[in-house]
């Protein structure tokens, strides 16, 4: 087999590291891939957690800290996959325990996916953390949630515009009713599997930016 049919082959491969989830305390031995859960508080993270992983989940303790950890299992088509809920946060750059936690596994555990839940009525707040986690890995999934409370107040989002803009899927849902979850499942297996190839685009953070790449979106 040559070099380049090894490296063909691995950009499907999953890219989680196992020894170093071990040592965060993440047991990854009956899973294919590794997916963490990220968001800011009150967007409807854990009704997505639950809409994923149904009963297959526990909660416990990050290693040395006190901040709780849910996890959870699923299968999708051949796959199986590891849920790590990670601590709903409003910024990777401050030095919170929740945010350390949240960044550190994102840098030192690399999931294969790291699905953002964002807020549809509050989408510029919610868009500084998935920019920031865009700066830290491309396999990236948005979950676009509260569709439902977006359309009650006039808000009207295009999330394929928001897709082209990120560079990588963006999936609407309104995860307490379960619209979306399927979608969200398939989006997270093509990222996973390597069958959807994100392409983000660096938004660089400045207010004014910001503001704008949202107005456009909305």
């Amino acid at each position: 087999m040559t070099a380049a049919t090894i490296n063909a082959a691995c950009e499907t491969c999953p890219v989680h590291n196992r020894a170093m989830l071990k040592k965060l305390g993440v047991d990854t031995t009956e899973f294919d891939y590794v997916i963490a859960l990220a968001g800011n508080p009150n967007t409807g993270k854990s009704t997505v957690f639950n809409g994923l992983t149904g009963l297959r989940q526990h909660v416990g303790n990050w290693p040395g800290k006190t901040v709780a950890r849910a996890e959870g299992g699923f299968s999708y088509n051949e796959g199986k996959y590891k849920l790590v809920d990670l601590p709903g946060t409003y910024s990777l750059l401050s030095t919170s325990v929740d945010e350390e936690i949240a960044r550190d596994f994102l840098l030192f555990g690399q999931p294969d996916v790291t699905v953002v839940v964002v807020d549809a009525t509050r989408l510029e707040r919610n868009l500084n953390l998935a920019l920031q986690i865009l700066e830290i890995t491309d396999r990236v999934v948005i979950a676009l949630n509260l569709m439902d409370e977006a359309e009650r107040h006039g808000i009207e989002v295009d999330d394929r515009h928001l897709s082209r803009a990120l560079g990588v899927p963006v999936v609407p849902l309104v995860a307490r009713q379960g619209k979306g979850i399927s979608d969200l499942l398939s989006a997270i297996e093509q990222v996973a599997t390597g069958r959807f190839q994100t392409k983000p685009r660096r938004i660089e953070q400045r207010d004014a930016k910001l503001k704008k790449t949202v107005e456009e979106l909305t």
